[in-house]
C-alpha cells in the first residue's frame, strides 16, 4: 500500500473510531432514556462529530498545539469525513429491516452496526485519500505527528511538500 493510502486508511479507520464510540454511546443513552427514534439518532450523530474531534484534537494538543489551534485543524481536517461516514452509517443501518428499531441487546442491531460501519469506512476511504491528495484532511493533521511545527514547517525549513520556506507560500 503506497503512503497516501496508508495516510488514508490510517485517518479512515480514526474517524470510524470516533464515530463508532458515538454512535454506540448515543444509541445507548437514547435507549436508555427511551429517547424517539429520530432524537437517538441526532444524539448518536452528534456524539459521533464529538468524540471524532476530540480523537483528533488530544494528539495534536500533545504535539504542542494550543486547544483552539488543535480543534480549528480538526474541524477542517475531519468534519467531511465524519459527515461522509455518519451518512452512509445511517443510511445502511436505516436500510437493513429492524435494525434502526432493535435493542442494544438485539443482534441484529449489533451485526447492522458492524455492516454500516464497515460501509462507511469504504464510503469515507476515498474521500479522506481525496483530501490527502489535496493537502487537506490528515495530511493537516498529520504535519503535527512528523516534527512540523505550527507553521507548518519541519525543523529544517522544509514544508510538507518538501518545498523550502521561501518556496512555501507562493
Amino acid at each position: 500500500m503506497n503512503a497516501r493510502n496508508s495516510m488514508a486508511a490510517n485517518a479512515t479507520l480514526h474517524c470510524l473510531t470516533g464515530c463508532a464510540i458515538g454512535e454506540v454511546a448515543g444509541l445507548m443513552v437514547g435507549t436508555a432514556l427511551e429517547l424517539s427514534t429520530g432524537v437517538t439518532i441526532a444524539l448518536a450523530v452528534g456524539l459521533a462529530f464529538l468524540f471524532g474531534y476530540a480523537l483528533s484534537t488530544l494528539p495534536l494538543i500533545s504535539a504542542g498545539l494550543g486547544f483552539f489551534a488543535a480543534l480549528s485543524v480538526v474541524f477542517a481536517a475531519d468534519t467531511l469525513s465524519i459527515a461522509t461516514m455518519e451518512i452512509v452509517d445511517n443510511l445502511v443501518m436505516a436500510m437493513i429491516p429492524g435494525a434502526m428499531d432493535a435493542g442494544l441487546v438485539n443482534p441484529i442491531f449489533w451485526i447492522g452496526m458492524m455492516i454500516s460501519l464497515s460501509v462507511a469506512f469504504i464510503a469515507a476511504f476515498p474521500v479522506n485519500r481525496y483530501l490527502i491528495d489535496k493537502g487537506k484532511g490528515h495530511a493537516l493533521t498529520h504535519r503535527y505527528h512528523e516534527g512540523m511545527d505550527h507553521a507548518g514547517m519541519d525543523h529544517e525549513g522544509m514544508d510538507h511538500e518538501g518545498h523550502a520556506a521561501s518556496d512555501a507560500h507562493h
